[in-house]
């Protein structure tokens, strides 16, 4: 978050005069109280500074890199996924190739007949199978698919900050949102890369309001 001239004054005094009231601000940089009530707000909402009745404002000591990585803990994967793109175990390769290009999705959840994850299907995954004389409509999926265990997946009340590391740490394109469920896990969702840069570029446009 991008503060003005006026804001980083601010700061700057209650960080030596802290706790200090808002009229006590004011008097300092010879302005009215009414005039500096947005500043207050917006700096006591973005979390550089906090209020006390009848004490007055103080510095958390909090720096904008801290404050912005609180404000993304508190982003929910549950508020942000997406619906996923799902195969049957039984589809051949090149329904999946065809689904992923008219779906124009970098990664595909295979699951059984309860709608359970037991595999997921990435660009790599089909390239290599259709490098070859094989006829890609007798290739079921299931065949050259990464299967569960050794599936990363992310569930609804986990942090996006959380769903961004994975995708980091596993270089993959897209994570599972999945359930409990009676049969395994059940797949509910998607989170992407491209749901990170969403997310993004929503708080900056928030900021800058």
């Amino acid at each position: 978050m991008e503060l003005s001239d006026r804001q980083e004054k601010i700061i700057d005094i209650v960080k030596n005069d802290g706790p200090i009231t808002g009229e006590k601000i004011a008097a300092q940089l010879e302005l009215t109280r009414a005039t500096l009530r947005p500043d207050l707000a917006i700096l006591t909402m973005a979390g550089f500074l906090d209020a006390r009745p009848r004490v007055g404002y103080f510095f958390t000591g909090k720096t904008g890199t801290e404050l912005l990585t609180e404000q993304l803990q508190k982003f929910k994967i549950k508020d942000y996924y997406a619906v996923p793109i799902v195969m049957k175990e039984e589809a051949s390769v090149y329904d999946a190739i065809s689904t992923m290009f008219l779906e124009d999705v970098g990664t595909l959840f295979v699951v059984d007949e309860h709608a359970c994850l037991t595999g997921v299907l990435s660009r790599k995954d089909l390239l290599r199978a259709s490098m070859g004389n094989q006829d890609l409509t007798d290739i079921p999926v299931h065949i050259i698919m990464t299967r569960m265990p050794n599936i990363t997946v992310c569930k609804r009340e986990e942090s996006l900050m959380s769903a961004a590391k994975k995708l980091i740490d596993k270089q993959i394109d897209g994570l599972p949102v999945v359930k409990e469920a009676d049969h395994g896990l059940e797949i509910v969702g998607r989170i992407t890369k491209t749901t990170m840069t969403r997310v993004l570029v929503e708080l900056a446009m928030n900021e800058q309001v």
